[in-house]
């Protein structure tokens, strides 16, 4: 029933159902498309239970709750009406900046793999921290089907992007899903292996891999959805059931091998490099920069825009020195918290602290930046300071997260190389271990100045 009376309160504070475009969620946040964002009474959002804050960013209205946040979604579109909530209207589709549109589509693409993306790179990693044990062998027959699903869900990962893809971009999820195999069929890896050179009526085709790759699957989506929806009006209904898709693949099969794959394979190629090109500058630099600022983007909502740049670097690179620094902040934010909730004479603050601060051990940071971190600011100087010095060992040590997946004590399995290599993961756990303590010292000796920054 709380969660009913939240929705009732939030939609009225928002405008009402009139006024929301498009509704989703994330980890922690409910994000709203707005028809006309000056009808948010932002103050009397914000005052609700259960929520710790909001904010404007990326073309969307984002009400930070927690990990409560999908039981609020459901009851929310009840609220609103499920047809509101599964199609995109069109006023979203063509509303706001390039940039915008461009993060709400990959927002509403990615968002759906996170769990099990990040179930499958866990599920690597441990896999391959048992071997380098020698509690198991790459040969037993556990193994062998554990990595079926762990590798199985990055090696497919262009057919879950053209499905969810297509979805955004209004087109048949199975038609994305069916061209998306089409890059991966047994067959063209095979071609594609033994150097073969192919042509499509006389045409080249540049072949490539497109196995456990995000962009040429994603703009693929995106070309048929548009063939499609100019073709659908235009043929008779007792025809456009099979007549449409057969259309739309016959056309977009090859493009996307003859155009389309090449070239966003050279463009994740060019971002792979050019991302390392910024981290070789300094690595140093970048990690003490990346280390103390990055939940600043957080506060934004603006990380999810990182996604394709950080998945980028493991499905062209297999590996990523970003993520690995990013990946150490989310300790300094729960070492904050809990150095808090011991310092603080308050016993509401001190359960608050302490609850937050567990939840940001789990890699969830949003609770403690708008509960602890901004309402008192030291503390988010001290997590500035210990995420800064994490980032600085784990850029002086090169270490490299080898899955993408949730942050936390969950982590660590992401930095055990496939080939078992546990160099980087002893680095995150150093430098997780100083993110975490550092916040909490700071705060023993030099307070958290609750007073003034509370009044």
């Amino acid at each position: 029933m709380a969660y009913e009376q939240l929705s009732r309160e939030l939609l009225k504070a928002v405008g009402g159902k009139e006024n929301i475009d498009r509704a989703t969620h994330c980890a922690t946040r409910l994000r709203l498309v707005l028809k006309d964002e000056s009808k948010v009474d932002k103050e009397k959002v914000e005052s609700a239970d259960k929520v710790a804050g909001s904010v404007f960013s990326g073309g969307q209205y984002q009400i930070i709750i927690g990990l409560s946040v999908p039981e609020v979604y459901e009851a929310f579109m009840k609220e609103i009406g499920v047809p509101a909530a599964d199609k995109e209207t069109d006023t979203e589709k063509t509303k706001g900046s390039l940039f915008n549109r461009f993060f709400k589509a990959i927002v509403g693409i990615m968002t759906p793999t996170f769990g099990i993306m990040g179930a499958a790179g866990i599920l690597k990693g441990l896999l391959a921290l048992a071997v380098a044990l020698g509690w198991m062998t790459d040969k037993d027959g556990a193994y062998q089907i554990w990595y079926a699903v762990a590798d199985g869900f990055f090696y497919f990962l262009p057919i879950w992007v053209g499905i969810n893809a297509s979805k955004v971009f209004g087109g048949s999820q199975f038609i994305g899903g069916a061209l998306a195999a089409a890059l991966i069929y047994p067959n063209i890896i095979s071609l594609y292996n033994d150097g073969a050179h192919i042509t499509f009526f006389g045409l080249p085709v540049i072949m490539a891999s497109y196995t456990q790759s995000l962009f040429p699957a994603m703009i693929t989506s995106f070309i048929a959805a548009k063939i499609e929806n100019f073709i659908k009006p235009k043929l008779h209904e007792s025809i456009r059931l099979m007549i449409a898709p057969l259309i739309t693949v016959s056309i977009t099969a090859p493009l996307a091998f003859l155009v389309l794959g090449p070239i966003m394979t050279w463009v994740s190629d060019a971002l792979a490099s050019a991302v390392m090109w910024i981290y070789g500058l300094s690595p140093i630099a970048f990690g003490i920069i990346g280390g103390a600022f990055w939940q600043v983007i957080v506060i934004f909502g603006l990380h999810y825009a990182f996604i394709p740049v950080l998945m980028n670097n493991i499905t062209n690179l297999g590996q990523d020195p970003i993520n690995a620094v990013f990946q150490v902040t989310v300790f300094a934010l729960a070492g904050a918290a809990i150095g808090y909730a011991i310092k603080t004479k308050s016993a509401k603050q001190k359960s608050l602290g302490y609850s937050v601060g567990v939840t940001g051990l789990m890699g969830i940071t949003e609770p403690i930046i708008y509960s602890i971190a901004l309402p008192v600011r030291r503390q988010f100087i001290y997590a500035f300071i210990g995420g800064g010095l994490a980032g600085a060992i784990q850029a002086f040590n090169n270490a490299l997260i080898y899955g993408f997946g949730n942050g936390g004590l969950f982590a660590f399995p992401l930095f055990i190389s496939p080939k078992g290599n546990m160099g980087s993961m002893y680095s995150f756990i150093i430098a997780a271990a100083v993110a975490f303590f550092v916040p909490v010292i700071l705060t023993l000796v030099f307070g958290t100045d609750e007073k003034a920054e509370t009044d």
